[in-house]
């Protein structure tokens, strides 16, 4: 089924600078691929009749990489809303084997809510390596470094972005409630949706 993901403002690939933000821009999706992508006026007659559609205030960009993956969910651990420890990463001293398999867990469902589409590992344990696959985010080589998980932290957006949205590439990409790139990059932007293969697996309520 086809879906139109309309934007404040697309930014197809950041690292571009000759890829200029489109406002009022939009994304078609058909499955999981990327169908069309520019000024929603453009698309609207492309999404035929009887294709969803989804309006989003804000930011639409590729998908991030978290880099510091391997450590977050392989190290870390992310406590459940029922242990009442709060939602952040924690550095234990031990954690039980029978606990890394929900704890990568949480912590993947984590990273969606950051805009994450891509993690970086290793990926040494064998639960955290089936949660890795079973999530369907991308896995790519890393070096274990530690960090957060908001891969918007430390980095600007171009080097945050897993990879450029183009049209017939994958439908991997995430929506802030924020007007512009400078402002997602000074920290603080809420991550409206997450979409990976064209599957919309995080949404804020």
């Amino acid at each position: 089924m086809r879906t139109l993901h309309r934007a404040a403002l697309l930014l197809a690939d950041p690292a571009d600078p000759t890829a200029p933000p489109v406002p009022d821009g939009a994304v078609l999706v058909d499955g999981g691929t990327v169908l069309a992508l520019g000024p929603y006026g453009s698309l609207a007659a492309l999404a035929r009749e009887g294709a969803r559609e989804r309006l989003w205030g804000g930011l639409l960009t590729p998908g991030l990489l978290n880099p510091y993956a391997g450590w977050l969910l392989g190290t870390a651990y992310h406590p459940d809303p029922r242990e009442g420890l709060g939602s952040e990463p924690l550095e234990l001293p031990e954690v039980a084997p029978e606990r890394r398999g929900p704890s990568a867990r949480l912590g993947l469902q984590r990273l969606l809510g950051h805009g994450v589409t891509a993690v970086a590992g290793p990926f040494a344990l064998p639960a955290v390596r089936t949660a890795v696959a079973r999530s369907g985010l991308h896995a790519v080589p890393g070096d274990g470094a530690r960090g957060g998980l908001d891969p918007l932290t430390d980095r600007p957006l171009a080097r945050a972005v897993h990879r450029p949205l183009v049209v017939g590439g994958p439908a991997d990409f995430a929506v802030f409630d924020v007007p512009s790139v400078a402002e997602l990059e000074r920290g603080g932007a809420a991550c409206l949706a997450t979409v990976l293969g064209g599957r919309l697996l995080y949404r804020r309520r």
